[in-house]
């Protein structure tokens, strides 16, 4: 071929040919570039992760149990450390086997499907979804949240359940009642389309267990001798250091919750403190001028209830919105459990519905009053964010309890009656359940 030719056959080739290797170098330079936005594990994240999930097993093991068991007479005190221990283990496995998947599996609005059932198609290297944090982390401590959850209804009925009918309670109820709420909320399920704002658990923890508790506590009955004899607690040093402990712990429940180690996590460890200080005060100073003295109980009961109350907010509102939130849940809370518990008449043993059916109710609607502008979703007013969250809130506490009476009819159908009998709760729980006694006397 000529010179000319050659030329001729270069001018004929398609333009497109020429651009080639640019349009090649483009597609891998994009490439590279999706595989840099690509979440990437975080050791650092990850290390925040692992500390937070060892703080949210001490709130249940030793930190409620030590707080309920010095609550209770001294006869029943190992039984309130044995259902916090069992509850541990019982819903630890079980989380394993298809809590995990049935609280953040796919499926529908209502409850995840079963494609994550027994940590199926999970590995060391796959990172929980949009997060720099591995999948296993992520269950690890969204399994210690499902751990504490019905350990908390236990002080409500406390010092008169059956064991083995407790048993076969949490275990259904954390299938029935935590796992569709866990998904609705936080799986991507009704709740959180909706809207709802909850960032650690005042819908799917407190307010589930609170209102769960004070229908266990109605359906049980009250504990013989109620209202006629003395209960005090038997060791307040006990409940002391338990509500120390869950002090401590709240922070890897509430600013675990960002799954980072960030800005928002600083901020939702402030306000955590913030509230549960400013509740601590705001109770003594009720508690002062209405019996005349502060107690070292009242100061212990408040100091939960504010962090109960902080809990769905944490991360979306202002340390003075936490302000606000301490100072509201005291009136509230002192109120249900001075003065609408004995105008009721209901054996709420330790205040479970009180402190946390009333307290996560008040988190739940205060977030969206003291929502900080940040927070607010784009197009999303304040009022329609309250609006949300009383939605949320009436959903609860109408789901939780209606799923738990019709639980304990049919454990009742099981089993009978699920409490103890008249000499068995006179000797208490821990010799009647489990031959042992937390005290002995030589």
């Amino acid at each position: 071929m000529t010179l000319p030719a050659r030329r001729e056959s270069r001018r004929a080739d398609p333009w497109w040919i020429a651009l080639a290797p640019v349009a090649l170098a483009l597609l891998f330079a994009g490439a590279a570039s999706a595989a840099d936005e690509a979440p990437k594990p975080d050791s650092g994240n990850t290390a925040w992760m692992l500390t937070s999930s060892a703080l949210v097993l001490m709130m249940t093991i030793p930190g409620l149990a030590l707080f309920y068991a010095g609550l209770v007479r001294a006869k029943n005190v190992l039984s309130l450390f044995m259902q916090c221990m069992v509850s541990a283990g019982v819903v630890g496995v079980l989380w394993i086997l298809v809590g995990y998947t049935l609280s953040f599996g796919p499926g529908n609005a209502f409850i995840g499907d079963l494609s994550k059932l027994g940590l199926q198609g999970i590995t060391p290297d796959t990172l929980w979804t949009g997060y720099t944090i591995p999948e296993y982390v992520f269950v690890m401590f969204q399994a210690l949240f499902a751990i504490i959850t019905p350990a908390l209804m236990v002080g409500a009925f406390a010092e008169r359940m059956r064991f083995g009918p407790y048993l076969a309670f949490i275990t259904i109820w954390l299938l029935v009642v935590y796992c569709p709420l866990a998904h609705m909320v936080w799986g991507g399920g009704w709740l959180f389309t909706l809207g709802a704002k909850d960032f650690a658990g005042g819908l799917v923890v407190h307010m589930s267990s609170g209102y769960s508790a004070l229908v266990a506590a109605l359906f049980l009955g009250k504990r013989r001798g109620y209202g006629k004899e003395s209960m005090p607690p038997h060791n307040l040093p006990f409940a002391v250091i338990g509500a120390a402990l869950l002090w401590v712990g709240w922070f890897g429940f509430n600013a675990g919750s960002e799954l980072a180690a960030d800005g928002i996590a600083g901020l939702a460890f402030l306000t955590t403190s913030t509230a549960a200080s400013t509740a601590l005060i705001t109770w003594m100073a009720i508690e002062w001028l209405h019996r005349g003295k502060p107690t070292v109980l009242g100061a212990a009961t408040a100091c939960v209830a504010g962090l109960v109350a902080i809990t769905p907010g944490c991360a979306f509102v202002s340390p003075m919105g936490a302000i606000a939130i301490g100072a509201g849940v005291s009136v509230l809370c002192y109120g249900a459990v001075t003065f609408l518990k004995p105008m009721f008449g209901y054996d709420d043993s330790l205040d479970v519905f009180g402190v946390h059916g009333v307290g996560g109710t008040w988190g739940a609607l205060a977030t969206g009053l003291f929502i900080a502008d940040f927070a607010l979703p784009e197009g999303v007013t304040r009022g329609a964010q309250i609006l949300i969250q009383l939605k949320s809130v009436l959903f609860t506490a109408a789901f939780a309890p209606l799923a738990t009476l019709l639980i304990l009819l049919a454990l009742r159908a099981l089993f009978g009656s699920l409490r103890l009998d008249d000499e068995a709760e006179y000797s208490g729980v821990d010799l009647s359940e489990h031959s042992e006694s937390a005290y002995v006397f030589e």
